[in-house]
């Protein structure tokens, strides 16, 4: 008889996710900020840290609202709490806004074809309003506009007009267009302020910089500072919380002169000595981190070759085992490191580690 044995490990290949340093980090904001309520932002799976247990390890600390973009995001989450509340700030339509209403998920409205829908709501449903003061994403942009959505949102007593909410679009790189934007919301404050309970308007960077000089808001969504990565200079008072990790599978001595993966792209000048890793770009460690570095034993290892779809080669020294640890990034490599390397932002370089990788969390 076959038995199928589907959750060992393999591969010694993994995430290493520590929930207690994603516990400081939340603490850290919301001690900054004590008259509002840090809300945890889990989308695109906690930034590829897990949302499951991301929302499991803050929930039993204390923490009682989350925000998520995709309605999909917020029922994986919700068929396992039901007694949290969470945003879903991207756009639904008339059938999402039922399952909302079904799930007891808030919903973001912020164009005026969603407000039809809203008016075809024989349901509960409470929601929050986004409004567009300068990322031209998503939101109201005309005050004047949303006078007359605000009048067809109250014909259905149905709908909950619970929350309000802007986006900052340069949080982490202008103070004045932020001041901006934040001087657009506070005139839409003062005219219709009165009518929401939650009121939030800082991310990660702004959570940190500005809102205490925001009396009025009561919330604040913390995003990839939660997870101990910022677009602001460096802050010691973030921890680190991921950490992609290998083991070496194979061990081989080349001579000079001989070449390397895919296109020969690296040639050996003397006798080497190179390690194969496990990892590859299915696992969305990408191509364009050849001549990148690796960590071993608290020293630095380049790259070579082309990085293959499932294995990477890396130049080592005898000193090596294949019983090290082999930390890509998330240690002495830090996650910033190679999102210099790749010319991209933090944010990135988490979010495209793939499903395949697992994850081992610490706490």
């Amino acid at each position: 008889m076959l038995v199928f044995i589907m959750n060992k490990q393999y591969r010694e290949t993994y995430v290493e996710v520590n929930l207690t340093n994603i516990l400081s980090n939340y603490n850290y904001v919301q001690n900054m900020n004590k008259s509002i309520k840090i809300i945890p932002v889990v989308k695109a799976n906690a930034y590829g840290h897990g949302s499951i247990k991301v929302v499991e390890f803050l929930r039993e600390n204390g923490v009682k609202f989350f925000a998520v973009s995709l309605l999909e995001e917020a029922l994986e989450i919700r068929r396992i709490y039901s007694d949290i509340s969470i945003l879903i700030m991207g756009v639904l339509d008339y059938e999402g806004f039922e399952v909302c209403s079904e799930f007891n998920l808030t919903p973001t409205v912020s164009n005026h074809d969603q407000i039809l829908d809203l008016l075809k709501m024989k349901s509960k449903l409470n929601i929050h309003v986004k409004i567009d003061t300068g990322m031209n994403r998503l939101g109201f942009k005309d005050f004047f506009e949303f006078e007359n959505e605000f009048n067809l949102i109250n014909q259905n007593k149905n709908i909950h007009l619970e929350g309000v909410y802007t986006h900052f679009s340069t949080a982490d790189s202008d103070d004045i267009y932020l001041h901006g934007q934040l001087t657009k919301f506070n005139e839409f404050i003062v005219k219709y302020g009165d009518s929401f309970e939650y009121i939030h308007v800082s991310n990660s960077s702004s959570s940190i910089k500005y809102d205490n000089s925001i009396d009025y808001t009561t919330h604040a969504r913390l995003g990839i500072s939660l997870y101990g990565l910022s677009l602001d200079e460096y802050n010691e008072n973030l921890k680190n919380t991921f950490k992609l990790v290998t083991k070496i599978s194979e061990i081989k001595t080349i001579k000079s002169g001989e070449k390397v993966g895919y296109g020969a792209t690296y040639t050996a000048l003397k006798d080497e000595v190179i390690g194969i890793l496990p990892i590859g770009y299915a696992d969305g460690f990408i191509r364009a981190n050849q001549n990148g570095y690796v960590e071993i034993n608290n020293k630095r290892y380049q790259i070579i070759g082309r990085i293959c779809m499932d294995q990477m080669f890396i130049r080592i020294d005898e000193s090596i085992s294949k019983e090290d640890k082999v930390i890509l990034f998330g240690g002495l490599i830090t996650i910033d490191e190679v999102a210099k390397r790749l010319n991209t932002i933090n944010y990135e370089v988490i979010c495209q580690i793939t499903s395949r990788v697992p994850k081992v969390y610490i706490k």
